[in-house]
């Protein structure tokens, strides 16, 4: 049955992105570990379909190369613009943003959400 080759889906642990201050460390950290902002609309239909697909999407076996943030833009809509601002990429919603070295190596939106195509880019 076709069920039974499902991949077991990963647990993700996300850390909310709340603060500027944490764009500091998000640099620092990126220098040993890729991070990832995920910048999220919770009004969006779209940026919900996308946050699954992205957490259906993840594999385990990154957790130590990968550092995942969670941004509620509607929450910390100055904070997104922050963001865009820091690593000069343009604001989407939702968005992904992979910082390696203090730098935004990728971003991508809407329907090019996926877990796969983040691999990609490591």
């Amino acid at each position: 049955m076709f069920w039974k080759n499902k991949k077991e889906v990963a647990e993700v642990e996300w850390f909310k992105l709340t603060d500027v201050a944490q764009l500091d460390e998000i640099v620092a950290e990126s220098r040993s570990k890729t991070v990832l902002i995920y910048k999220h609309s919770t009004r969006c239909g779209i940026s919900s379909m996308a946050f699954d697909r992205l957490t259906r999407g993840w594999e385990a076996e990154y957790e130590d190369r990968i550092k995942p943030y969670y941004l509620d833009l509607i929450a910390y809509r100055e904070l997104s613009n922050e963001v865009a601002k820091r690593f000069g990429v343009y604001h989407q919603s939702p968005q992904v943003i992979l910082v390696k070295n203090g730098m935004a190596i990728y971003d991508n939106s809407h329907m090019a959400i996926s877990f796969g195509i983040l691999k990609e880019q490591l």
